[in-house]
């Protein structure tokens, strides 16, 4: 193993049988992994750390997905939806704070009042920031012209996880109606590029029924549609959901988060500039993930800036960390995560991908 594991990080471009070797490795040989995903990491994308200030907009969602704890058929979940005043206090803590991004993530809807509601905070935050606030959005599938409205009045990046690229478990996640369809999915994603966003994607890790092969075809899938950030997280089981019958069959969390962070490193070896997220799933198994995931490789982290009282309402899974943190907490407690994995913050910068620049050039 060692050899092959030293033979296959020497090697370009990686074949699905390395990635399955890489994502199988463990002890010395998953080290040698993370140390050349971190000399990758340095060389093609800095040693900086960008801050993404995440608000949690709204957990009203007309999707049902299997696996999450704000599904629409989630009956015990209390849902909130943030005032604009609200939205745009976390918005102006991000911009004196220079946090340079902001993030807008809520449950996927499309109704006229919404979509019209998120395009005039874009320009509000736009507005408050004299155009110096980053704006990505995670806001699910939407129409064509949606995507355009919201990319005029100021966003510019968008992140839109598949969750799992493998059609056929696609849809043991995701009921089969006309609320999910992977061939949709795949199509916004398109038309995301299509309009000019820096275009990120995702999946989940761990999840039941789920391969390592599958796992080395979710990085293939970031590859062959060039996707320019991806946020990868552990599976987190949550117990008002279906998926929950089939917590027997889940590997333990530790090794879903060992095999997130080699998930992280080999992605970052694939594709040597684009940006990856510290997601904070990774903190809900391990207080240290999110420092382990910067230096197997991640170069992007998102500070909280959801008024607390909303934080434990916005559950994807159990035991997500930083649900009592105010903003300011969140900030000093992630600045010495950051350092104390050797990175550096890049305050006051958008930390755009720089594979998206390039393929503009």
């Amino acid at each position: 193993m060692p050899h092959t594991v030293k033979n296959i990080l020497n090697k370009q471009p990686l074949t699905r049988h390395d990635l399955v070797t890489l994502l199988s490795s463990d002890g010395e040989y998953s080290k040698l992994l993370f140390d050349r995903a971190a000399e990758v990491k340095r060389k093609h994308a800095g040693n900086k750390v960008y801050y993404r200030g995440l608000i949690e907009y709204s957990n009203l969602c007309g999707k049902n997905c299997l696996y999450c704890g704000i599904r629409s058929g989630n009956k015990k979940a209390r849902r909130y939806e943030l005032t604009e005043e609200e939205v745009l206090e976390a918005a102006r803590y991000a911009w004196e704070a220079r946090y340079g991004s902001v993030v807008i993530q809520a449950g996927e809807r499309s109704g006229k009042d919404h979509v019209h509601r998120i395009e005039r905070l874009i320009k509000q935050i736009k507005q408050l920031s004299n155009g110096g606030l980053g704006i990505t959005l995670s806001l699910g599938e939407q129409s064509e012209d949606t995507y355009h409205r919201w990319f005029e009045a100021g966003a510019h990046r968008y992140l839109l996880r598949i969750e799992v690229s493998n059609p056929g478990l696609y849809y043991k996640y995701h009921p089969d109606n006309k609320t999910h369809d992977y061939q949709a999915r795949l199509h916004a994603l398109l038309l995301l590029r299509k309009i000019g966003y820096q275009v990120g994607s995702g999946v989940m890790i761990g999840l039941p029924f789920q391969t390592v092969q599958d796992l080395a075809d979710d990085l293939l899938f970031f590859r062959d549609h060039d996707i320019d950030m991806v946020g990868m997280g552990p599976y987190i089981e949550h117990e008002e959901t279906p998926m929950i019958k089939h917590k027997s069959q889940l590997l333990p969390k530790k090794e879903r988060l060992c095999l997130t962070l080699k998930m992280v490193a080999a992605l970052r070896i694939l594709m040597k500039d684009i940006n990856i997220a510290a997601t904070t799933a990774m903190q809900a198994i391990d207080p240290q993930g999110r420092e382990k995931s910067i230096r197997a490789g991640a170069n992007i982290i998102m500070p909280n800036l959801t008024p607390s009282r909303y934080r434990e309402d916005y559950m994807l899974y159990e035991d997500k960390p930083c649900t009592d943190e105010d903003a300011e907490e969140c900030q000093r407690c992630l600045e010495a995560r950051i350092h104390m994995a050797g990175g550096e913050i890049g305050y006051g910068e958008w930390g755009d991908s720089k594979h998206y620049h390039k393929r503009k050039r």
